[in-house]
């Protein structure tokens, strides 16, 4: 399990969160979601240490992130970023980057296998010899994905998993997420921009605006109200094949 309780965080003199608090079970799958500038990123580079709040705690499965050191972070939390430079290596062996924080002395076997059957797994095996310079966006961040399911975490935090894949691949990877979390236990936090593609696969909602959790809730608890106040337009919610739809007018 994730927890926030109580996070403020500024740039300066520019206040970005105030006092945003949530918790995630493992198995579970939340979206946050909010206009830009609304502070998702700087959310997420808290969570994961490469900012420090300053006020409030995270709480990972019960340790607070003050308490854990980089591998003890790497053990429990992956994270797959908005961006990723090109790399000078296979797929493979990028991959494989993922397993340090388990390996003592040497890469084993079983490493070798887990990189294979992650690759296989997001539809990458047949690539996993290619270079990651010469990779389409959207192949490269189901590279990474893989690179952060071999470091077999109890939570997964996604930036923007899906800003370079087409519709039909959004959905599957956030499919494949959604799956991973139930089936691995795994507690999972996406930042989303497709409201239609979070309502398909999330189970929890984290709507942030003006810097504050405007709205944590289930699923079930979403409503064109709320839409409507957190981006300042015209929303709608429809059913179309038992899933909810939402419908935007400015």
């Amino acid at each position: 399990m994730i927890t926030c309780n109580n996070l403020h965080f500024s740039y300066g003199t520019n206040h970005v969160l105030r006092g945003v608090s949530f918790d995630v079970a493992r198995g579970e799958c939340m979206a946050v979601l909010g206009r830009n500038g609304e502070g998702k990123s700087t959310l997420v580079k808290n969570l994961i240490k490469l900012l420090t709040p300053h006020t409030g705690e995270i709480t990972l499965n019960g340790t607070p992130t003050t308490a854990l050191n980089r591998q003890d972070m790497a053990k429990l939390a992956a994270y797959v970023a908005q961006h990723s430079e090109a790399t000078q290596m296979t797929a493979f062996d990028y991959v494989l980057l993922g397993r340090k924080p388990h390996i003592q002395w040497a890469v084993g076997e079983s490493d070798l296998q887990m990189c294979a059957d992650m690759l296989e797994l997001v539809g990458m095996a047949d690539k996993q010899l290619h270079d990651i310079s010469t990779l389409s966006g959207g192949e490269r961040q189901k590279v990474i994905l893989a690179r952060a399911l071999v470091q077999e975490p109890s939570i997964l935090i996604l930036d923007e998993p899906t800003s370079n894949l087409d519709p039909r691949n959004q959905y599957e990877m956030l499919g494949l997420v959604r799956q991973l979390a139930v089936e691995r236990d795994i507690a999972v936090i996406a930042v989303l921009h497709d409201l239609n593609v979070a309502l398909r696969h999330c189970d929890q909602f984290l709507f942030l605006h003006d810097g504050t959790s405007y709205a944590n809730i289930s699923r079930d608890e979403v409503t064109a109200d709320i839409i409507s106040h957190v981006y300042e337009v015209t929303a709608d919610i429809i059913e179309h094949n038992g899933h909810k739809l939402v419908a935007i007018d400015v």
